[in-house]
């Protein structure tokens, strides 16, 4: 009995303690992985840089609409040399005949069709292994047909950024502001993805990049067969090919503000929790150590707010515990955070911090545990 006395008497301090390792990590993430995305120098294009001959990459299956609004911007880069390939993936509505019109027009837009099988079916990675095929150029660069690149330099900015070690480069791809919950949520949470993913590749240590804007030799891409090591996976053209390639020293970011590419967002929860399930599919075959440091970082953010609410709820006499553990994340969370954001083109967002990095982690987590259920997603 005395034993349970003891036992209850310490009990506050050892929950206490669970606090505050969970704040520790998440400490860690934010002063020691972040903040090298905060202290980050961008450099920009420079005149007289020798550019390669480049091939853009963007596949399409029934984007009418994105390719009307969206596709002049590529093809009208200030860039002396480079081909824009369009991958129309067995699209039914009037995908064919705009690209067609735009042929005609563009003289360096070539078109790759791809027929509907009976028999086969394919996902995204067959259209872009497709697309690769039929490039001409050692330097590949990515998009989707529903994104616009802020600047006609884009182009520049990307090329800029290969060294002669360098195979990935990792661009930066935002969202379109609306004014919604849902939009403020997903603009969030791709900015706290990039921030990550960027702040890894600095580190040395790249683990994914976001097929919207990214780029990578050809030559990397068909010495390690492509996607064949996880062809079987609906998704992971661009998170898990660089997962699998990338090396502490042939990886370099683009960060410029005119390298950034904006995208069309979802605009209805249903979509966005699609979007979101085809991304966690992908993560559960990373690397392990990869798997490992993105799941600490998730479940000791939305273990510190559970802890947190559960201390203040049961030792209310104890209410500056919690409330000091609250605020030195914040404080770092902000003073971290207010260049990253600045960077990324989303500094509004730091005033919404305590609200909408609360919703964020366990919205994923929630999300992560009933879409690795699924069997069957598709890459649109």
């Amino acid at each position: 009995m005395l034993d349970l006395h003891v036992f209850l008497a310490n009990l506050p301090y050892i929950i206490f303690g669970i606090l505050g390792l969970f704040l520790l990590a998440q400490l860690y993430y934010i002063l020691f992985v972040y903040s090298k995305l905060s202290r980050y120098q961008i450099e920009a294009y420079q005149e007289g840089t020798d550019l390669p001959a480049i091939s853009v990459i963007i596949c399409a299956h029934n984007e009418q609409d994105n390719l009307r609004e969206y596709l002049p911007s590529i093809l009208e880069q200030d860039y002396p040399n480079f081909e824009v390939i369009v991958v129309n993936d067995f699209s039914t509505d009037e995908t064919p005949w705009i690209l067609q019109e735009f042929d005609e027009q563009y003289a360096h837009l070539k078109i790759v069709d791809i027929k509907e099988h009976i028999r086969l079916k394919h996902g995204k990675k067959f259209a872009v292994s497709m697309g690769i095929k039929a490039s001409k150029h050692q330097t590949l660069v990515f998009t989707d047909a529903d994104c616009a690149p802020q600047s006609n330099q884009w182009l520049k900015e990307v090329a800029s950024a290969f060294r002669p070690e360098t195979e990935i480069v990792l661009g930066y791809s935002p969202y379109f502001k609306k004014r919604s919950l849902l939009n403020l949520l997903i603009r969030f949470e791709t900015s706290h993805t990039a921030m990550s993913y960027l702040s890894y590749a600095l580190k040395g240590d790249a683990y994914m990049g976001v097929g919207r804007n990214m780029a990578y030799k050809k030559d990397l891409f068909f010495r390690n067969k492509g996607f064949a090591a996880h062809m079987h996976v609906k998704s992971g053209d661009d998170d898990l090919f660089v997962n699998q390639n990338a090396t502490a020293t042939n990886v370099n970011i683009v960060l410029a503000p005119s390298a950034i590419v904006y995208s069309a967002p979802k605009t209805t929860w249903k979509s966005y929790y699609k979007q979101k399930a085809r991304h966690s599919g992908a993560s559960t075959i990373y690397k392990k150590r990869h798997q490992r440091m993105l799941g600490t970082q998730l479940v000791s953010a939305a273990l510190f707010y559970l802890t947190l609410i559960a201390v203040a709820i049961a030792f209310p006499t104890f209410w500056y515990v919690p409330l000091t553990a609250y605020l030195l994340r914040l404080f770092a969370q902000w003073a971290v955070f207010s260049s990253i954001y600045r960077k990324l083109e989303v500094k509004e967002l730091i005033w919404w911090l305590p609200l909408v990095d609360f919703i964020y982690y366990f919205y994923i987590c929630i999300n992560g545990l009933f879409s690795r259920k699924k069997k069957k997603i598709s890459w649109k």
